[in-house]
């Protein structure tokens, strides 16, 4: 540039460079130093045309390139013609989508005609009307959705870079890398016939292969975790031989996340360039969760992700307690809604913290409410529960006060004031709103000792012309590097050349430039997995397989990554089945579902009963089999508790159905999850009328019902059986009692069990716990309620005997274990399958599955 100054007699102080992007801006700074005498002024055209003036502000319904202004904008303008009014009530998620497409569609529309002299662009916008003109037939639909966003873009102010045109310097230089800046060629093109003008082309070639100095080197890791291993291995690699700046090129970004935590743990300063969503940050999830426990029917899992993620509440000095003590209460009532929390007595502090709770989270009911009225209830209540200060003490926390405008430098101009005002939302809507929003925003965090990092986080077309010593490239393969871009949801491939946007071919283009620059460094470490986290099968990049192409023709090939990690070797220790003892630690008192553990596996009875270790599930779940069981439970116990005397079928069908009816509503099972069980349900009515009438007429009456039982059995040695009996009926005329339990599932496992009787656990424990207390015969059955098309009851015909015989067996087990004989792990039958303690006894880890 300095030559070709001097040869067109142009002073280089009064020269403009324009960089394709502001990360070259210090270096190419700093070369011109080197040089002495005056420098030109270096710029990007970004940054030229924010120093030459602001740009105009939006005016209302503008395109404004906010995109949470402008979301809002689309979806007004949107919801007032065609469809759109029609998709937002119908289908509100598809609604959402198509905003977002039309947002993304004007905004690019909108840059691409800014590259254009301001004098061509109403041509241009001409020649776009006629090119996306109505059509009919297929894809009219989203022609009219391109025409929205165009029309939209078309109305766009002046931007700023449109100074540039108007800017009058003694010559103009272009640095070009990674192919063409249309905006840079055009100020070019203005200015030509009155001043120099040089471009310097500064692309790699694309036709030239690596010297053999330069050739690659290509890992192919086992997964996920390998790959950030061996590129977190490779940097320090690199660092350890003083080759530094080191690029890691973030390709995948979150297997980039791994790879940097990696580095973080060896201390490795860092740089990153490229951020990561907002929403990923802990700020933003903590906002969201609080917009998710909202709704009037949330669930109680909702409630706590938000409680859990606050620092502690205002007036309540020790809020995490009371959030442990009221998740505690949530699990031991079952209770998963919100709503269901409300009419709970409480006391003390614990009652006054519930109370603050419900209040903010009642501040954020309501109907529909402008963007800015949310906005405003959404900032009282995270400064009610503390969660304000929080956010703005935290890095990523002011980029959340900034994308909601909550920040005193956010921007606030008429656009947004226009669509903030006009906007009205549901709280769902608003949540999405929000939701997109932090999606859509950037967040890249300040690193501390960002000036002295030997590791730049940055995309491989920022690297280019950069002095970096290396670069390591994890995530090289078919779906992250030279991957084929997804076809465009409005735009035909030609359309999107004529209108600007630039085709596939033309991002092919600029990757593969970026690529190319890459293969100029000293070394370059691509890797990649085999196969992706579904255990899809993953391949080399397109941009790779080229490249052994080009080497192949000279017989040459990328270099195979040496892996520079140590290795150390180990002595094997084999796990033993543990073989725990519980002598003086044994429970006082056990159930029949303690006892079936101890039959089915002596080490899931330690875990359970001795160690007492539970498996908390998660408060908020779908109805399931066992919810329907439970419920039917009660129903069945609550319509013979209020029965008199057998009456008609429809009469007695009626009762049941409104027993039912209030039984759902007083457990707060919600009608619409609840849909498939009421049908279920209503089946089994007839069945069950039938075959309680059949038994009335042999004379058998309804006792009692989930009868909740207790005895010490002098076999047990003073250890108590407790057990909760669902139903006890007076049969052959009163001569006898037969004990029913209840059961929805399927009878096969139930007939195989009763077929030899001493492998039944339950009703032998029933028995032995009635045994004391009647001296009448016993008897027992199974009764499946939901299958086949009349209820047949299970028989146990030796209750009394297999009571008597478990009851001697069981005591002479505790007293072995008494003793110290251990409760080995057995490791063996479907136990395992879904046994909550496989993790404890590492079933997985054992070596052959034997005992030593």
């Amino acid at each position: 540039m300095s030559a070709w100054a001097a040869r067109e007699s142009v002073p280089r102080r009064d020269i403009v460079v324009l960089l394709p992007f502001a990360q070259l801006l210090p270096l190419a700074r700093a070369a011109f130093a080197c040089t002495g005498g005056w420098q030109p002024r270096i710029e990007t055209t970004r940054t030229l045309a924010a120093t030459l003036g602001p740009a105009a502000a939006a005016q209302p319904r503008e395109l404004c390139f906010d995109t949470a202004a402008d979301r809002l904008t689309a979806s007004r303008l949107l919801r007032s013609q065609g469809p759109g009014a029609t998709w937002a009530r119908q289908d509100p998620r598809r609604f959402e989508r198509v905003v977002a497409t039309v947002v993304q569609l004007a905004q690019d529309l909108a840059h691409a005609a800014f590259t254009l002299p301001p004098t061509a662009r109403e041509a241009h916008w001409e020649a776009a009307r006629a090119l996306l003109s109505p059509a009919s037939g297929p894809g009219t639909l989203q022609r009219w959705l391109a025409r929205v966003a165009l029309e939209w873009a078309a109305q766009c102010g002046a931007p700023a870079t449109d100074r540039l045109f108007e800017a009058r310097p003694a010559g103009w230089v272009v640095l070009q890398a990674g192919g063409a800046d249309a905006l840079a060629e055009a100020v070019l093109a203005a200015a030509a016939p009155q001043r120099p003008c040089l471009v310097v082309d500064a692309d790699a070639s694309l036709a030239s292969p690596p010297s053999a100095a330069q050739i690659p080197s290509l890992a192919r890791c086992d997964g996920f975790e390998d790959e950030a291993q061996c590129a977190a291995a490779q940097v320090l690699l690199h660092l350890e031989r003083g080759q530094t700046p080191v690029a890691l090129i973030g390709q995948d970004r979150q297997l980039l996340r791994r790879v940097r935590a990696l580095l973080e743990r060896q201390q490795v300063p860092l740089a990153d360039e490229t951020g990561w969503a907002l929403s990923t940050t802990r700020a933003a999830a903590q906002v969201m969760a609080l917009l998710r426990a909202a709704p009037p029917r949330a669930g109680t899992d909702a409630l706590f992700d938000w409680l859990k993620s606050l620092p502690p509440w205002p007036g309540f000095a020790e809020s995490s307690a009371l959030v442990r003590e009221l998740e505690r209460l949530c699990r031991r009532r079952a209770i998963a809604r919100i709503e269901h929390l409300q009419p709970i007595a409480l006391e003390g502090e614990l009652a006054s913290f519930r109370s603050a709770v419900i209040a903010t989270l009642e501040g954020l009911r309501a109907g529909r409410l402008n963007v800015g009225e949310w906005l405003d209830r959404l900032r009282e209540a995270l400064q009610v529960c503390g969660g304000w200060d929080a956010l703005a003490a935290d890095e990523a926390g002011q980029a959340v006060l900034q994308s909601l405008r909550w920040s005193p430098g956010a921007s606030t101009g008429a656009a947004w004031q226009d669509a903030a005002r006009h906007a009205t939302l549901t709280l769902e809507g608003f949540t999405a709103w929000v939701d997109a929003v932090l999606e859509g925003a950037s967040f890249t965090p300040g690193d501390a000792g960002a000036g002295e990092a030997r590791v730049i986080i940055t995309p491989l077309a920022r690297a280019m012309l950069r002095p970096f010593a290396a670069l390591v490239c994890p995530g090289a393969d078919d779906r992250h590097l030279g991957a084929a871009a997804p076809a465009h949801p409005l735009l035909s491939e030609a359309e999107q050349v004529a209108l600007g946007l630039g085709g596939r071919a033309d991002r092919r283009q600029r990757e593969a430039l970026a690529f190319a620059h890459a293969l100029t460094l000293p070394q370059v470490c691509f890797l990649r997995r085999h196969v992706d986290a579904s255990g899809e099968p993953l391949a080399d990049s397109p941009l790779l397989l080229r490249l052994s192409l080009v080497l192949a023709e000279q017989r040459r090939g990328l270099h195979i990554w040496q892996d520079p990690r140590e290795r150390r070797r180990l002595d094997a220790k084999p796990l033993d089945r543990p073989r725990p003892t519980a002598a003086d630690r044994l429970p006082g008192r056990i159930s029949a579902s303690a006892v079936q553990a101890l039959r089915d596996c002596p080490y899931r009875f330690f875990s359970r009963h001795v160690l007492g270790l539970r498996e908390d599930d998660e408060l908020e779940v779908e109805l399931e089999k066992r919810d329907y069981g439970t419920w039917l439970h009660a129903v069945l116990l609550r319509f013979h508790a209020t029965r008199d005397a057998p009456a008609a079928t429809e009469t007695e069908a009626a009762r049941m159905h409104e027993v039912a009816r209030a039984q759902r509503v007083e457990m707060g099972l919600a009608e619409d999850e609840f849909l498939p069980f009421a049908a279920s349900f209503a089946r089994f009515v007839p069945r069950y009328l039938a075959w309680l009438h059949e038994r009335d007429a042999a004379g058998a009456r309804w006792q009692a019902g989930e009868r909740d039982c207790r005895t010490r059995p002098q076999e047990l040695g003073g250890i108590e059986l407790q057990g909760v009996i669902d139903r006890i009926d007076r049969v052959d005329h009163g001569e006898a009692l037969q004990l029913i339990d209840y059961k929805t599932v399927a009878p096969d496992k139930l007939k195989r069990q009763l077929a030899e009787p001493l492998e039944d656990t339950q009703l032998a424990i029933y028995a032995a716990l009635l045994a004391p207390e009647s001296t009448l015969p016993l008897r027992a059955c199974y009764l499946p309620l939901d299958h086949g098309d009349s209820l047949t009851p299970l028989a146990h015909d030796q209750v009394q005997q297999t009571a008597e015989v478990l009851l001697r067996e069981l005591g002479a087990e505790f007293d072995r274990l008494r003793a110290g004989a251990p409760l080995p792990a057995l490791g063996e039958g479907e136990t395992c399958e879904y046994c909550e303690a496989r993790g404890l006894c590492r079933r997985d880890h054992w070596p052959d599955g034997t005992a030593s």
